[in-house]
């Protein structure tokens, strides 16, 4: 290890500060371009000592849980950066994934959330001989970093952290180290552990006597598994309420979700058969239905389940159908996708790129594509484009805040 004085001359796509040095970039994390700082440099990373030239674009953070003199948590990596470059650092990530693959001109302006929006927190949980340790991961480390604070959850995930801390606690065993995902719902917090070890009675009657003692628990799993259940969790969707299976997949703020569906609904129209693919528990699907008959095809079986008991249950919609599909490995082919007027897909972060490849040779007149990774959404795209779509627009929706993560719905056309 050795002490280098550098110039930082851009933000890197993981949110470092980077610096030409002998023998190529240096990354140093919290620092800006325009920045002069003496660094700790270890192989090609550096930990800044001291800053002699600050930059403009320099901000105060909003939480102690940042500070990098500190025990700091890694869920942010840019709360130090003004709200203007931010927004600059977010688009280019989708403007330069798209650029990659030849496409140019069509990315809109962020759609920007506000702090205290996530209504959903994985936290990492471990039982310590000084009591639970509760919090999120130390940047690029397995280091729990106890939480306080958090600007960016929702207000009802930290006035529940006593009862979070409670729960973890009844659940621990042992010193491993387990994920505790929380989600807010209308009736209260839904809590799911994963990564603990099989739990015995004796430890299934204290998580139940933990959770009926606090307030605020919808439910409670364990590796998939209910254990207690005081209300059934409920998420609206468009005015459709769903229950979703323990930890299902769901978009990380309601606003962004929100502004995803007035996009894709606006492009969608009112297209008589619409097709959902990578559905989950019918984020999209409930809302489509509202003007025109759904197919929604998600490849795990419990959220299919819960999107079809909720269109069962809720009136004023078209029909919905569902199909439990890998479409990973068996995509709908080209002749399938003919009776229908558009489909919308919101894949994993690995992409559609299977699926994709029938969808370019069919007929369908609309998509709407929702992505969490613009590397994929670009490849996804360009194969789009060269089966004869047009994109229309590319719209960055920032529900990571202050991370390097950033959503994006893509609107083409035939």
């Amino acid at each position: 290890m050795s002490t280098e004085t550098v110039t930082i001359s851009k933000l890197g796509a993981k949110g470092h500060g980077i610096a030409h040095g002998p023998q190529g970039p240096i990354y140093v994390a919290h620092a800006l371009p325009g920045e002069t700082v003496a660094i700790a440099l270890n192989g090609n990373h550096g930990t800044v000592i001291s800053t002699s030239a600050v930059s403009e674009d320099r901000a105060e953070p909003l939480c102690r849980h940042f500070d990098p003199d500190r025990d700091a948590c890694g869920g942010c990596t840019l709360q130090h950066l003004a709200s203007a470059p931010y927004e600059a650092f977010k688009r280019d990530l989708v403007v330069d994934a798209l650029k990659a693959k030849g496409i140019d001109g069509l990315v809109a302006p962020v759609v920007s959330c506000a702090v205290g929006q996530r209504r959903r927190a994985v936290f990492s949980a471990r039982q310590t001989e000084k009591g639970l340790l509760l919090g999120f991961n130390r940047a690029e480390t397995n280091h729990i970093v106890s939480i306080e604070e958090c600007p960016i959850a929702s207000p009802g995930i930290l006035s529940g952290l006593p009862a979070i801390r409670a729960v973890a606690e009844s659940c621990a065993a042992g010193a491993d180290t387990f994920r505790l995902t929380v989600t807010e719902t209308l009736t209260g917090l839904d809590l799911a552990a994963e990564g603990l070890k099989p739990l015995n009675e004796k430890q299934r009657r204290r998580v139940i006597e933990t959770v009926l003692a606090a307030k605020g628990v919808a439910r409670v799993s364990a590796n998939g598994e209910v254990l207690v259940e005081p209300q059934k969790p409920l998420v609206d969707f468009g005015g459709v309420a769903v229950s979703p299976p323990p930890g299902a997949f769901m978009q990380a703020t309601k606003e962004a979700e929100d502004a995803m569906a007035e996009l894709l609904l606006s492009h969608v129209g009112k297209a008589k058969r619409v097709l959902d693919l990578f559905a989950g528990s019918g984020t999209f699907a409930l809302r489509l239905a509202r003007t025109g008959r759904v197919h929604a095809v998600e490849g795990e079986e419990k959220p299919l389940k819960a999107l079809d008991q909720a269109a069962r249950n809720t009136q004023g919609l078209k029909a919905v159908t569902v199909e439990k599909r890998d479409l990973f490995r068996r995509p709908l082919t080209t002749q399938e996708l003919k009776q229908y007027d558009a489909v919308v897909f919101d894949p994993p972060r690995a992409g559609a790129e299977a699926q994709v490849k029938e969808l370019a040779r069919s007929g369908v007149k609309k998509i709407a594509a929702v992505s969490c990774n613009p590397l994929t959404l670009a490849r996804d795209l360009r194969t789009l484009i060269d089966g004869g779509y047009k994109v229309r627009s590319v719209t960055p929706i920032d529900q990571f805040l202050w991370s390097t993560h950033v959503e994006a719905v893509a609107l083409l056309e035939r």
